[in-house]
């Protein structure tokens, strides 16, 4: 007995472990029971399922409106779903004798040992039964061996459940195998309402991109199978999709930033979408499930405009009131505003540390690029003398903003002589910055009105100075608007003492009437850009404006002239003095308003500021100004006449050459009749020149001829008799006659000759220099003299020509010498300006191409030069209709004149057929020829 219990003892630890192999076995036997419980209950939901997703995989439910697919996909779910709950509810759990009776039978243990553990022994009185009990326990688990759960029983239970279950696996497969790749969509497609399987047609898509408006470019057609363009930032994606039931969605991927997403419908199956692309990536068009469209998009950034200062701004010199204002800006896609932004760079104490002062650059339209200076007069605010930092405030199309670097400079500031003008400037300045109070700058104005001088003298002034200090003793009138009234009318009487200071009233009166015109033509160009208006009214009302202000410059030039008499300074009868200023002004003034017609108000305002400039200049005018604009003007005038003059000479050099054209042209006429009646075919004109040299052939082209070609026939000699026979003979008193007239055009060649001397010799002494051509031209007069004398009217008609070419060297070279000398240039007190107004030649002195005097100007000599629009090459005007009248040179009827050359160039196209002519003149005529 004590052996035995030593053995039970020994053992106790191999039980534990026994045990502990049979706790897990058991558990691993329940879940097979489990799962032999669940599956037949999940094979009816399973079936249901499978069912549905075979009639998807044969696109049955997909033909089904999205309302009948939807009613139908959840029918069957919650039947498939009351079903599942139907079958686990008769799920029981496994009791430890099925779970030990599953172990017996995977194990295949005999005799049921599994139950023989879970028996008692029955009591006994002795402790030796239990010792036994616990041995055979023991020895019982010892022989259990390899304990087993074995695997889960999932075949159907029953015939009918196999052959379903079968039948419909390989109805599974063999769906899946026909759908191929399309199977998960169509499964997706059958159990999700408003879903497309791949097997659908995809709609048909339109995508553009249209460009942002500040880029107008053409829109970007987006097409399968092509890369997308780069595009920039703003642009707008539209999409057109049609033959789609329900909405599309564009969607962003990868970085892309979409923004405003508009979605209309355009009927039953047609949809438009459109966004704002900003950022780069990829954009996907979904509907339906499905992707209908990928697009990589690279958008590039809209950067920053490029703003920089030029080189030194600020007041330009001492005197000088205007600031220069040099800038340069540029971006990509064109600007759209420019303006200066100043502040104060060292504020008085007390100021207000917030003032601002905005100055518009001026833009004509949208440029990509600009450098400019302007100049404006900014003498009127308060910080004109004082040290400024600005900045440059640059806004592209984009609206994109960038502002420059700082920049420190000096405001122009104007000259006040008037101490009385300059101490009342000087408490504006305070008042304006806001450094004193407004009862104390009304007793100090009351001071300046009590001390002697011209306010307490005029009465108009010292009314004026009285207005402004009960502006600011009215309290029922606002600091802000009272600090802007007072401000404005303390510069205007300040400058109005400053006018009168020399006691001329009616220039102090132009003046103050000038710069009121002046303001109202900015306050209407500043409307008018601000509304972006340029109807026929605004034009209408800018135009009476601007005849306002050009009488008040006409009274302001009247005065000038008028003290500038009465002081000696100017000679009473130098003429075109006002006139010559009017015109000048009158020529701005219509470019001015042209420009604000067509939208550049930029430019409008420069013509104004310009104008604004010659004006001040006016008011400043000393008595040495005067006199020297005096002496201006009469070298213009003397300029004037040696054009005239030279004018004169042109004309008559080309009546000369007119009339030995026109006796050449007769004889030639008579020759070619003669040889049309020796011809036998009647050819007409074409005959003409069938006899004719080739050299005279080219020369009536106006060509040149090798030397060896031969000359031109000569007219016979005066009294020479025609051959016999011939019918047309030359008349001796016609011949007599056309030696008495070149012996009168020798003459008077001789006479220009003289008459170019002279004017050579004036010139000189007027600039100092000699034009080239001047030689050029005398050289060619005396051999037309010579040619006239030998009766070789071809010969005086070449040299004439040659002369009349030099003329018009000479004109340009005068016109050279003149402006490199400074005489030609605009006086001082006149409007300057590059472009050309309309009907104008273009200068600062005369307009519509005259001088004061009304005679041609040089500038408009110039312009015709250039103009060479129905001219010949010797400057005559051509047309059959022009105006014989208008001036003295000749006109050539230009269709006559095309037919004769027609039938020249056939003619020596004829002959550079012919093989049998020598090589030299052969040769020539194929180059000549071969252009054309």
């Amino acid at each position: 007995m004590g052996g035995l219990k030593h053995d039970l003892t020994a053992s106790t630890a191999q039980d534990g472990a026994l045990a502990a192999r049979l706790a897990h076995v058991r558990r691993q036997a329940g879940l097979v029971l489990h799962i032999e419980q669940l599956w037949p209950a999940l094979q009816p939901t399973l079936a249901m399922l499978g069912l549905y997703t075979l009639a998807g995989l044969l696109r049955l439910p997909q033909q089904l409106p999205d309302g009948l697919r939807l009613v139908g996909v959840a029918g069957w779910l919650s039947l498939c779903g009351w079903r599942l709950h139907t079958d686990l509810g008769r799920l029981h759990k496994a009791t430890p004798e099925e779970i030990d009776r599953r172990i017996e039978q995977a194990s295949r243990l005999p005799n049921r040992p599994l139950t023989t553990l879970t028996d008692t022994p029955a009591p006994l009185p002795h402790t030796s039964s239990t010792i036994l009990w616990q041995a055979h326990r023991q020895r019982l688990l010892a022989s259990l061996g390899t304990l087993r759960a074995g695997w889960p029983a999932l075949m159907p239970k029953g015939r009918t459940r196999r052959i379903t279950a079968a039948l419909l696996v390989a109805g599974l497969g063999i769906g899946t195998t026909l759908a191929g790749s399309s199977a998960p969509g169509r499964v997706l497609a059958a159990f999700i309402p408003g879903r497309d399987d791949p097997d659908v047609p995809l709609p048909h898509i339109d995508a553009w991109i249209t460009p942002p408006a500040y880029a107008p470019d053409a829109p970007v057609f987006l097409s399968a199978g092509h890369p997308v363009p780069q595009v920039l930032e703003g642009a707008r994606l539209s999409v057109i999709v049609n033959g789609l039931a329900s909405h599309p969605t564009l969607q962003a991927m990868q970085g892309l930033i979409a923004q405003d997403e508009k979605r209309q419908k355009l009927d039953a199956h047609s949809w438009k979408l459109e966004v704002t692309l900003t950022h780069s990536g990829l954009l996907r068009l979904t509907g339906r499930g499905r992707t209908l469209a990928r697009w990589p998009i690279t958008v590039l950034p809209d950067l920053a405009p490029q703003v920089a200062w030029g080189p030194s701004p600020g007041a330009p010199q001492k005197g000088d009131w205007h600031t220069r204002l040099p800038y340069a800006a540029s971006h990509a896609y064109g600007l759209s505003d420019l303006h200066v932004v100043l502040r104060a760079a060292h504020p008085a104490r007390g100021a207000n540390p917030k003032r601002e002062l905005s100055i518009p650059l001026p833009l004509s339209g949208h440029p990509k690029s600009v450098k400019n200076m302007v100049a404006p007069d900014l003498s009127e605010d308060p910080w004109a003398g004082q040290e400024v930092t600005g900045q440059i405030v640059a806004t592209a199309t984009s609206g994109h903003r960038a502002e420059s670097a700082s920049a420190t400079f000096r405001l122009g500031g104007r000259v006040f002589h008037s101490p009385i003008a300059r101490a009342i400037l000087d408490v504006r300045r305070r008042f304006a910055l806001e450094q004193e109070k407004r009862e104390d700058t009304a007793q100090d104005l009351e001071a300046l009105g009590e001390a002697p001088g011209p306010v307490r003298d005029h009465t108009g002034m010292f009314l004026n100075l009285t207005s402004i200090v009960a502006l600011l003793d009215n309290a029922d009138i606002d600091t802000p608007t009272a600090r802007t009234s007072a401000t404005n009318l303390l510069w205007d009487l300040a400058l109005d003492i400053e006018d009168r200071r020399t006691g001329d009233n009616a220039s102090a009166q132009a003046s103050i009437d000038v710069r009121a015109a002046q303001a109202d033509v900015a306050q209407k160009l500043a409307r008018m850009k601000h509304d972006g208006t340029h109807n026929q009214q605004a034009q209408e009302a800018l135009e009476q404006s601007l005849k306002e202000l050009q009488n008040a410059i006409a009274r302001k030039m009247q005065a000038l002239a008028d003290a500038a008499l009465r002081n000696h300074t100017a000679i009473p009868d130098l003429p075109g003095f006002s006139s010559a200023g009017n015109k000048a002004f009158e020529r701005l003034m219509k470019q001015l308003q042209a420009d604000a017609a067509n939208g550049r108000e930029g430019d409008a305002m420069q013509r104004l500021q310009e104008m604004e400039n010659a004006t001040e200049r006016m008011r400043n005018a000393t008595p040495q100004d005067l006199a020297a604009l005096a002496q201006q003007m009469l070298a213009q005038q003397k300029a004037r006449e040696q054009a005239a003059a030279l004018h004169d000479l042109t004309t008559k050099e080309s009546s000369l050459l007119d009339h030995a054209q026109s006796r050449l042209d007769e004889h030639l006429r008579n020759l070619s009749q003669q040889q049309s009646d020796l011809a036998d075919d009647g050819d007409g004109e074409a005959a003409e020149y069938a006899n004719l040299p080739t050299s005279e052939l080219l020369r009536r082209l106006g060509l040149s001829a090798p030397p060896d070609m031969g000359a031109p026939p000569q007219p016979a000699p005066s009294g020479t008799q025609p051959p016999a026979g011939n019918s047309n003979m030359p008349d001796p008193a016609k011949a007599e006659a056309q030696a008495a007239a070149r012996r009168t055009e020798r003459a008077t060649q001789h006479a220009l000759e003289q008459a170019l001397s002279e004017l050579k010799d004036e010139f000189k002494e007027l600039t100092g220099k000699t034009p080239d051509a001047f030689e050029e031209a005398h050289k060619n007069m005396a051999a037309a003299r010579k040619a006239l004398a030998d009766g070789d009217d071809a010969a005086a008609a070449t040299a004439e020509e040659k002369a009349l070419e030099s003329l018009r060297k000479s004109r340009k070279q005068m016109q050279e010498s003149m402006k490199g000398n400074g005489q030609n240039s605009t006086p001082s007190f006149l409007p300057s300006f590059g472009g050309k107004s309309e009907g104008s030649s273009g200068t600062g002195s005369t307009g519509s191409g005259e001088n004061g005097n009304g005679q041609p100007s040089d500038e408009a000599d110039d312009a015709g030069d250039d103009n060479t629009t129905g001219k010949d090459p010797l400057g005559r005007k051509q047309g059959e209709g022009a105006d014989q009248n208008s001036d003295d040179s000749t006109h050539i009827p230009d269709t006559v004149a095309r037919q004769r050359a027609r039938e020249i160039e056939q003619e020596l196209r004829r002959r550079d057929s012919d093989r049998t002519r020598p090589q030299q003149e052969l040769d020539y005529l194929d180059r000549l020829l071969k252009p054309f």
